[in-house]
């Protein structure tokens, strides 16, 4: 995992939130512009070494791969609805969807998202609902268990990666400890064999109602609901989304029975009551992290429903 992207995160971590002016110099856009370049390229030269290399990785590629935004997506700053590029090297995001020429420079065109009415709502739901419940924490991550549950090495999900623990222990701790899936992203994915044993059926017409905090899976779509905005929400953000669900899927993997030593990350040990109580302290302080994020992303939703 490239360790560059998390120092360059704190270096610019004062343009998390920018106070724009409405008009912004290009001399001031192009250095944040720069700025978000080298915080996303670590990330973005990591994937695309390993793809051309056919190497596959846990956590990095699944940030790629099972949510649709690319490399350059990620490396391309926007600066966000209500911000106007001043200077005519702005006229390159006239290339870019969502944009539009207006008498001081370039800006995004709100009118451009009226077609999204529909997904903006989806996405307030569930991000509203989300911060209205309690958090469950006694999942312990065994969604991952309840996607092998009843396979063998050969058959399971990730079929490159080993398992730390046999078939046979998967089965006995989800049969003892007792699966409790609130995400239908996660659900949808177990196995045929564990479906029945989870005490709820998610599906996507409940899932405002069922999303809660405590949910790793939640916390990573957070990052989701941001890029499907994009231009109109900001690079900035969406980068701290991005790295926020880098650190989720970290935990996921540790909790998860597949073996994580090869890429640097000691397993949680959820089979265990010591690892279920380390599993659970950790997935409070990654929902402390990912609820204002949740909050900040919501404001900027909402704002954007206003303006249509």
């Amino acid at each position: 995992m490239p360790t560059s992207a998390c120092a360059a995160s704190t270096d610019v971590s004062a343009l998390s939130q920018p106070e724009y002016p409405r008009v912004v110099q290009q001399q001031e856009w192009q250095a944040r512009a720069r700025a978000h370049v080298e915080r996303a390229q670590p990330w973005v030269d990591d994937r695309l070494r390993r793809r051309a290399q056919d190497r596959k990785h846990a956590i990095n590629d699944f940030l790629f791969e099972y949510y649709p935004y690319s490399p350059t997506k990620l490396a391309t700053w926007h600066p966000g609805h209500g911000v106007v590029l001043e200077g005519p090297a702005a006229r390159e995001y006239l290339t870019h969807t969502g944009y539009v020429d207006v008498p001081d420079g370039v800006t995004t065109d709100i009118a451009a998202l009226a077609k999204h009415r529909a997904r903006l709502d989806l996405a307030l739901r569930i991000l509203a609902g989300t911060m209205s419940r309690p958090a469950v924490t006694g999942c312990f991550g065994l969604h991952e268990w309840a996607m092998i549950y009843g396979q063998d090495q050969e058959q399971v999900r990730h079929a490159y990666l080993p398992l730390r623990v046999s078939p046979r222990e998967v089965a006995a701790t989800v049969d003892s400890v007792g699966l409790r899936c609130t995400h239908i992203d996660a659900y949808r994915f177990f196995t045929p064999e564990a479906m029945p044993l989870n005490p709820i059926e998610p599906t996507r017409e409940t899932q405002p109602e069922l999303e809660q905090p405590g949910c790793l899976h939640a916390g990573m779509d957070v990052y989701k609901y941001a890029f499907w905005f994009s231009p109109f929400v900001g690079s900035d953000l969406i980068m701290d989304c991005f790295e926020n669900a880098v650190r989720i899927r970290q935990l996921d993997m540790r909790a998860s029975p597949y073996d994580m030593e090869p890429f640097g990350l000691a397993p949680v040990r959820v089979e265990t009551a010591e690892g279920r109580r380390e599993y659970a302290d950790a997935q409070r302080e990654l929902m402390e992290h990912t609820n204002p994020l949740r909050e900040r992303l919501a404001d900027v939703l909402t704002e954007l429903k206003v303006s249509l």
